[in-house]
């Protein structure tokens, strides 16, 4: 792999990607982006990422990222439980938000437009199963009263 050793011309740019935390996509572009310029300021950003980013994948891809620029990276413990403090009283205040009897994609929907950093974070970390654990989380809550 071919590693250039200066900045690439949209840093700036790449910089705000990397810490869009409503865009787990964005970030993740931006640490394959950076992952190319092995420079001292994007192996800040990416160490920051690893270390900091709620998503795994994402901090997977900086670990990767900085293992390839032979930086003595440790990739972090996949988190157990809220990847965002307070997430399920998030989803708690949600549910009691939409009124009796509302819809799965109702709960989903209110979600993504009223917490899109809790939704894409847990999208981001889920994946494929994205669906499914929002699901289950919003049919556990299901018992909660308005």
């Amino acid at each position: 792999m071919e590693q250039n050793y200066e900045l690439p011309p949209n840093f700036e740019e790449l910089k705000k990607s990397a810490s869009r935390t409503s865009n787990w996509r964005e970030r993740l572009d931006a640490v394959e982006q950076l992952g190319q310029w092995n420079d001292q300021q994007t192996i800040n950003i990416l160490a920051r990422i690893l270390k900091n980013d709620a998503v795994y994948p994402i901090q997977e891809a900086a670990y990767r990222k900085l293992r390839a620029f032979g930086e003595d990276a440790q990739l972090p413990p996949r988190k157990k439980g809220d990847l965002i403090k307070g997430a399920g009283k998030v989803f708690v205040r949600i549910k009691k938000s939409l009124p009796e009897g509302h819809t799965y994609e109702e709960f989903k929907e209110k979600l993504q437009k009223t917490r899109s950093d809790v939704y894409d974070t847990y999208e981001g970390d889920k994946g494929s199963d994205f669906d499914v654990w929002l699901e289950a989380m919003w049919n556990s809550l299901l018992s909660v009263k308005a």
